[in-house]
């Protein structure tokens, strides 16, 4: 049985959604927090069973007959992310998967400056040491991610942020289409994948230019300092946690992390992959419908 964690957030419910494409319902299984949220999945003919990477123990029965185990990386930060995506592994293998498989990032380094890295790069490392056929899904950076910061652009004409650098903004659906891809053995991706991203890497001033030309008005691209921008953010009612968090994905995006560009993708789903300015398109036309 192939089991996906993370089932019902937005990269998981992709997956599944496509997986259900490929492969006969019955064949695969669902590890979700909330049992009542995959119920659409469990009418479809797929097993549904609750399972929590910070409550180990329920692992072993969501995960129970698994040939297969996608392992969503944890939305937690800190630590405990990394011993929640641990705990999810080693109750994979214990479960006898064949191939496990993460949802690691294309940055996943020891010496990132955004801290999930640091979380994807032990978690990759423990990975390695299982002894089993394993997956590393090298994802590029969720061009979602945007959805944070347009808002405020189209209504003041301003995209405020600290100094940036290329990111290779990468569609939810497409990596979706990867993951499902390789789950279902369509495709072979062994050990720690090439970055897995769209053809073309963006910096906010190329995205306040694509805001731009879809709205007909200039959306100004404005840099400030890494402390101002925290100090406005915490007063705005930011946590200086989440704040210094945030700083640390666009002191990384400075340093080169998120510039790099890979073919992988778009030779896995077998097209073009879905540009960044699309997924723009899409968010923009949101939010100016819901004004």
């Amino acid at each position: 049985m192939i089991i996906v964690t993370g089932a019902t957030g937005n990269l998981g419910s992709r997956i599944v959604t496509r997986l259900l494409e490929l492969v006969p319902a019955d064949t695969v299984g669902v590890s979700v927090r909330d049992a009542g949220k995959a119920a659409a999945l469990a009418e479809r003919g797929v097993r549904v069973r609750v399972g929590d990477f910070t409550d180990p123990d329920t692992l072993q029965h969501a995960f129970e007959g698994a040939s297969q185990v996608l392992v969503i990386s944890a939305s937690i930060r800190g630590a405990g992310a990394v011993a929640a995506n641990i705990a999810a592994i080693d109750a994979a293998r214990a479960a006898g998967a064949q191939r496990i498989l993460y949802t690691s990032h294309q940055a996943a380094a020891k010496d990132s400056l955004f801290a999930p890295q640091l979380t994807h790069a032990l978690t990759e490392e423990h990975l390695t040491r299982q002894g089993v056929a394993f997956t590393a899904l090298r994802n590029g950076f969720y061009a979602s991610t945007l959805g944070h910061y347009i808002g405020a652009a189209l209504e003041s004409g301003r995209l405020v942020a600290p100094q940036d650098g290329p990111v290779s903004w990468t569609d939810h659906a497409d990596l979706a289409e990867v993951a499902a891809a390789v789950l279902a053995g369509n495709v072979t991706l062994d050990g720690v994948t090439a970055p897995l991203t769209a053809p073309q890497a963006l910096d906010f001033e190329a995205v306040a230019g694509i805001l731009s030309d879809l709205t007909g008005r200039t959306i100004e691209r404005v840099v400030v300092d890494d402390e101002a921008w925290k100090a406005a953010a915490v007063e705005r009612g930011m946590p200086p946690q989440a704040a210094d968090f945030t700083l640390g994905m666009f002191r990384a995006a400075r340093r080169g992390e998120f510039a790099v560009t890979d073919p992988t993708l778009e030779a896995v789903i077998g097209q073009a992959a879905v540009p960044a300015g699309a997924v723009l398109a899409t968010m923009t036309a949101a939010q100016l419908a819901a004004r």
